[in-house]
């Protein structure tokens, strides 16, 4: 029977809602700064995040017709300036963790598993949220941070999660992913992964069939219980998601 020896994060969406008013936002300054037209709605970066990747959802934009011809020089430089942005809306304390996070992260250090980080967002802006939403403690805590470019394909191939399990020396039936994208899950399976996904008003809507548990966020004890929308392994008293629960879904 399989044991839960190692827990890898997604970041932007899983860690913290980032998305609609963080990335979102910190793109649509870099394109102000730069004197361009072109700024992202809601409904627009929705559609733009079925595209895993700042520069690639760039590129998309560009090939549907919704932002001009650019070289890709000036792609990654706005994508650098994307990312300043991102960190200073993180530093003005605007994007919290997610309701039970934080519990769970502790909850998993504090019985000796090995966390990591398994994410296609930069290492820059990974740094500015565990510095500003965990703490720096967390960067010692964390035993890998595998981000951005560091494979050559990003989710929803397999890759991210590959590269940190073969960082980290461990087994896929060790693992467990904890992601919130359609993205996200189907890189997770592919590297052989059980994962729970935690929705956000984006990914709502995905696909999220096969994934092991499936709720509306981790949630806390002292409030409302979660909405559980998949229970694979059938797991009792899902009030909110516990380290327990995260062990049972691994064993079974």
């Amino acid at each position: 029977m399989a044991e839960l020896q190692c827990i890898l994060w997604d970041v932007d969406g899983t860690l913290a809602d980032t998305e609609r008013d963080g990335h979102r936002v910190a793109f649509n300054m870099a394109f102000e700064e730069a004197g361009m037209a072109r700024r992202w709605d809601v409904e627009t970066y929705g559609e733009l995040l079925k595209v895993t990747g700042g520069k690639e959802r760039m590129l998309f934009d560009i090939e549907r017709g919704g932002m001009p011809e650019i070289p890709y020089a000036t792609i990654a430089a706005l994508h650098a300036r994307k990312t300043i942005h991102y960190q200073a809306l993180i530093a003005e304390g605007l994007i919290p963790l997610r309701a039970g996070v934080l519990r769970l992260l502790e909850d998993a250090y504090a019985a000796g598993i090995t966390l990591g980080v398994s994410t296609t967002t930069t290492p820059s802006a990974l740094d500015a949220l565990i510095e500003h939403s965990l703490g720096k403690e967390w960067f010692d805590r964390f035993a890998v941070l595998a981000a951005g470019d560091i494979v050559p394909n990003k989710k929803p191939a397999p890759d991210i999660y590959t590269y940190a399990m073969e960082q980290l020396g461990v087994q896929a039936e060790n693992t467990l992913a904890l992601e919130d994208s359609g993205n996200g899950w189907l890189s997770a399976q592919a590297a052989g992964l059980k994962c729970v996904v935690t929705i956000n008003d984006y990914t709502a809507n995905q696909d999220f069939k096969g994934a092991d548990l499936v709720v509306s966020e981790f949630g806390e004890a002292n409030r409302d219980a979660i909405d559980v929308l998949a229970n694979k392994q059938n797991l009792k008293d899902v009030h909110h998601v516990t380290l327990a629960h995260l062990q049972a879904i691994v064993k079974a």
